[in-house]
């Protein structure tokens, strides 16, 4: 019998992929397995489906796994695969003008991502490692709101995440910087629970084998290539956008990492979390994630 695993999306987006795509082309039934994937609304439900037993596992930012485990070191929930080691997410300025010095950002009407909190984490330690003071948002709003705002002039520069930035570009403005140049940076992986990784071990070896010929295969195409397998998951986004937000996102090299977790994105992503006070403490790289699983599979 094909083993069958549910894996929780947190949410769509474009930087998640590696996910879609290896659904797409088929590399889960390659390693003999069948997973039903299921979106479960926010990283903070994906925890919740996975420490519930509704899902086998999830993917989303280690920072969830990191939060649990400072706070409670027996909790369950164990990190693999890396697949996201670079921040996605680009400022996105209405002028054009010749690169970005970070340490200007604070001085800037600057709409920040309201979403989610991983982008601006990770930002306000790029802006302070490059002596800036401290970044502050100016809208308040979504990024859909603030691309409008942007384009009428009332605020300097936007942080987005793709297609945002190609549609924007799209509109006359311009990206003054990618986030991925700060670094590696741990914003997606798969995990589950310490039990499940035990007890269903082959078939999460065969999640990291098809993952990682996922991203090998990403290394090599074209961006129209595979702009054209993720049109399904994205019907709201003109091609010629989401090819050219593909195009970007290869280029600054956000899928490059992977499967092996870096154990500086780690530590990056900590300090980003020490300092916006999301973490009392980093937990150890070796109790948040099971890095064995990858090494038995990729053996």
């Amino acid at each position: 019998m094909t083993p069958t695993l549910t894996l929780a999306e947190p949410f769509r987006a474009l930087f998640y992929a590696p996910y879609y795509l290896t659904e797409a082309r088929g590399a889960y039934g390659r390693q003999g397995l069948k997973v039903r994937m299921k979106t479960a609304g926010s990283t903070s439900l994906a925890a919740e489906a996975v420490s519930l037993g509704k899902a086998d596992v999830a993917w989303s930012g280690p920072m969830r796994v990191m939060q649990h485990r400072a706070e409670d070191p027996t909790t369950p929930l164990t990190a693999f695969c890396a697949v996201i080691m670079r921040d996605p997410f680009l400022i996105v300025g209405r002028s054009e003008r010749e690169g970005l010095h970070l340490a200007e950002l604070p001085g800037m009407r600057l709409g920040l991502v309201t979403e989610v909190p991983t982008p601006v984490w990770c930002l306000a330690e790029a802006v302070s490692r490059a002596g800036g003071q401290k970044i502050k948002d100016r809208s308040g709003a979504s990024m859909t709101q603030n691309l409008a705002r942007l384009m009428q002039g009332t605020l300097d520069a936007i942080q987005v995440f793709e297609p945002f930035a190609a549609e924007a570009e799209a509109k006359g403005a311009h990206v003054w910087y990618a986030q991925a140049e700060a670094g590696p940076m741990a914003y997606s992986s798969l995990y589950a629970r310490q039990d499940t990784l035990t007890e269903r071990r082959e078939a999460m070896r065969g999640l990291v084998r098809a993952l990682s010929e996922t991203l090998g295969w990403l290394a090599e195409a074209g961006a129209a290539e595979v702009a054209a397998l993720l049109e399904p998951y994205f019907p709201e986004v003109p091609p010629e956008i989401l090819t050219r937000a593909v195009g970007r996102y290869q280029e600054i090299g956000i899928w490059r990492d992977g499967p092996r977790f870096p154990r500086a994105a780690f530590e990056a992503l900590g300090a980003a979390m020490l300092r916006a006070k999301a973490l009392p403490h980093v937990p150890a790289f070796e109790l948040c994630v099971d890095e064995a699983v990858v090494e038995e599979a990729l053996a």
